[in-house]
């Protein structure tokens, strides 16, 4: 890593005026340019990104195609709202994304400008088109920041303290972490345990017809990258459709190719009745929709859902070319295929390393535990040094739950990026194996 002047100099100004609670802090770093897979701050260091701006850059920073179709729409026409008027672009992406939905039948779209609202738009529609109240969400969810959606989170007290009372009629249970398996435990064992858990609410005070619909991450992002066990998955489906209640899952961070397939539901065989989508939606462009099946679409008129900037002419053609290159570059494949080869490294440092607990990978999308070898129990420390360390020689990750390392690069990232990034990290276990990393000063202010 070379000067880091220019860096401190900007952040040290930006401080007087920036809020605390608007950034989680992580490095000292201001990104300044980006291409593909590498970054640039202001001073000119490079580095590999593994994080694609939180699953937000799928395609990786300024793809080509991308960015000629933004500029090429700007200059045309910026926005011009899509609450009173159609555009081209939107109306050429609503069919497309219709078309992609992993749902039967008649499915239609509406947009939004963030995750978060796409999430709240579900819990909009979930009750309209039941007439019910409650919403069931899981612990360890991060569905976004807007009231409705971060009472449907549980990834962070900060996203509860101070700010209640947050919206009413949200459930959560309990999500089958598999770090809460029990010594000799069965995986059948396992979901049994927790669908028992699940059951409990609707068993107590919780009346299973005045439910509207379970959102649930089929693979949580910011709770570890922890895929659903799929009996569970199963089970709670089930429960939904014999109970008359909706089934939503949230594809923000999962979707669009992260993890090897369109969206990450699709590696459980069943469909949803609704879903969120964003971050990727648009290559980072502020576009987020909910798609559902056309009948509960349906149970809302206008102005229910609408925001004035929210599938503007800008943002759909990002999306549209985002779609183009995810499908003419074969993203979903070179995901697969690039996850497979993560996979591999990863569990080969677990067998050198005695600190590296689970590994978890689908497609280029991993969580990757550190633990203390002697407890077996989560080592923030440990992590807080091995990430920092990753990022002096050269590359940005980042840590979930404090002792989990998210893995997500963009799905462009080259053979020779990545096996790059894979030589820092190994440097970053062995000098770690070695007693050699120490933490930096403002540890306890990084991470989640």
């Amino acid at each position: 890593m070379g000067s880091m002047e220019n860096n401190h100099k900007i952040l040290a100004k930006e401080s007087e005026a920036f809020a605390t609670a608007a950034r989680v802090k992580y490095y000292d770093i201001v990104i300044d340019s980006g291409r593909g897979a590498i970054l640039t701050d202001v001073d000119g260091n490079q580095y590999i990104d593994l994080l694609a701006s939180a699953s937000s850059t799928n395609t990786g920073h300024c793809h080509p195609k991308v960015v000629k179709a933004i500029q090429d729409q700007a200059a045309k026409i910026i926005q011009y709202t899509p609450a009173y008027f159609a555009n081209s672009q939107a109306a050429r992406l609503v069919p497309r994304l219709a078309e992609l939905a992993p749902m039967s039948g008649p499915v239609e779209v509406a947009w939004g400008n963030s995750g978060s609202d796409a999430n709240d738009a579900i819990i909009k529609f979930a009750r309209a088109s039941t007439g019910r109240q409650y919403i069931v969400s899981f612990t360890g969810a991060y569905h976004g920041s807007t009231y409705g959606s971060m009472t449907l989170s549980s990834v962070s007290l900060n996203m509860a303290r101070k700010m209640g009372p947050l919206l009413p009629g949200v459930v959560k249970v309990p999500f089958p972490d598999p770090w809460d398996k029990l010594p000799d435990e069965s995986e059948e064992q396992f979901v049994d345990r927790y669908f028992k858990m699940f059951k409990l609410p609707f068993e107590t005070y919780l009346p299973v017809d005045e439910v509207a619909a379970i959102l649930i991450e089929p693979i949580q992002g910011d709770g570890g990258i922890v895929k659903t066990p799929p009996e569970f998955m199963k089970k709670i489906y089930q429960f939904a459709k014999e109970n008359g209640i909706l089934f939503a899952v949230d594809e923000v961070n999962q979707g669009m190719g992260r993890t090897g397939k369109w969206w990450s539901i699709q590696h459980f065989g069943i469909e949803p009745d609704l879903m969120s989508v964003g971050k990727s939606l648009a290559s980072g462009m502020p576009l987020s929709a909910v798609i559902g099946r056309k009948e509960i679409m349906e149970s809302l008129g206008a102005p229910a859902n609408v925001y004035t900037t929210a599938g503007n002419p800008v943002t759909t053609a990002a999306a549209n070319a985002t779609l183009d290159v995810i499908q003419e570059e074969h993203l979903l494949e070179r995901s697969a295929k690039l996850g497979e080869k993560a996979k591999q490294f990863f569990e080969g440092e677990q067998k050198k390393y005695d600190f590296i607990g689970d590994v978890r990978m689908y497609g280029l999308d991993g969580g990757i535990n550190i633990v203390n070898p002697q407890t077996g129990k989560g080592d923030t420390a440990a992590t807080t040094r091995i990430m920092y360390r990753v990022f002096e020689l050269g590359a940005i990750i980042i840590s979930l739950r404090g002792n989990i390392l998210r893995f997500q690069p963009p799905l462009v990232i080259t053979e020779e990026e990545l096996d790059r990034a894979f030589g820092m990290l190994d440097q970053a276990f062995a000098e770690e194996a070695a007693g050699k990393l120490t933490l930096p000063d403002n540890a306890d202010e990084l991470g989640w």
